[in-house]
């Protein structure tokens, strides 16, 4: 039979019958050595049946291969093992299913808290000598910090990340970890040493570009450094005030100075 013929007679079409070949699960008898012609025998039908059911059970190619020439008992038993594998897969994916909601609920519950833990903070917080802003303006820095948390909340079902704030000693530590400051993957653009407060300078580092990571660095004096995660925040709250697009994005690290001295880096993406 002609390749067209055989195919016609498994209900397929001859391309896939050029694959099965093609991959050696089912060669025809015979190939004319000069117009390339495959033919197959009727009996290569069964064949084609056992390929084709093996195939939309999700047998990979060697799997089917090693099935070929047994016989319909030990294809069974293989069916079986199959099922039992699916139904399993089946439970794993009704498993994850309960735990994406339980997961869901406890990223809302820890959105809620670094929340309520960093308003806190704030709000106990004076930035008026420090940063040269009035009650009014830090009033709004806090409601965009707010609206910052809403936006993340809506977030949720997609991709969410807690690195935009600190969330206290654990995300101090992470910080430091990372060690910005010796990371290859970040270059200084600005720097300042032995400044008294954050207004003496917070607008002189010039315009920054959209579409770049940041990384503000500040090594403090202990006294001004007992309100790291307020001070941080604060430093966040007014980049976002002045880029309400979020067209760049801003990571922020405080510690204690070991010289006594106040420093500031700030850090681009490479």
């Amino acid at each position: 039979m002609t390749i067209k013929e055989f195919a016609r007679l498994c209900g397929c079409n001859p391309q896939t019958l050029r694959y099965y070949d093609h991959v050696g699960l089912l060669k025809p008898v015979k190939v004319d050595q000069w117009s390339g012609y495959r033919f197959y025998e009727e009996d290569q039908a069964f064949t084609f049946v056992k390929i084709k059911n093996l195939q939309k059970a999700g047998f990979t190619i060697e799997e089917i291969k090693a099935l070929l020439d047994q016989d319909d008992h030990v294809i069974y038993m293989a069916f079986d093992a199959k099922i039992t594998e699916a139904e399993r897969r089946l439970q794993e994916i009704k498993h994850i299913q309960k735990l994406y909601q339980t997961e869901m609920k406890q990223i809302q519950e820890k959105i809620h808290e670094v929340r309520e833990k960093v308003l806190q903070s704030m709000r106990q917080y004076d930035p008026s000598d420090e940063f040269g802003i009035s009650a009014a303006q830090y009033s709004e820095i806090i409601e965009n910090v707010n609206l910052f948390f809403e936006k993340l909340s809506e977030r949720l079902p997609k991709e969410v990340s807690y690195d935009e704030f600190s969330d206290g000693d654990t995300a101090y530590e992470e910080t430091e970890y990372l060690d910005l400051l010796n990371n290859p993957n970040y270059t200084t653009v600005y720097e300042k040493h032995g400044w008294a407060h954050v207004k003496d300078f917070f607008d002189k580092f010039g315009e920054l570009e959209d579409g770049i990571e940041y990384a503000l660095v500040f090594r403090v004096d202990r006294r001004k450094g007992i309100y790291n995660e307020a001070f941080g925040n604060t430093i966040l709250g007014i980049f976002m005030a002045r880029d309400p697009e979020m067209k760049r994005c801003f990571t922020c690290s405080t510690g204690d100075s070991q010289d006594g001295q106040n420093h500031f880096w700030l850090l681009k993406r490479k």
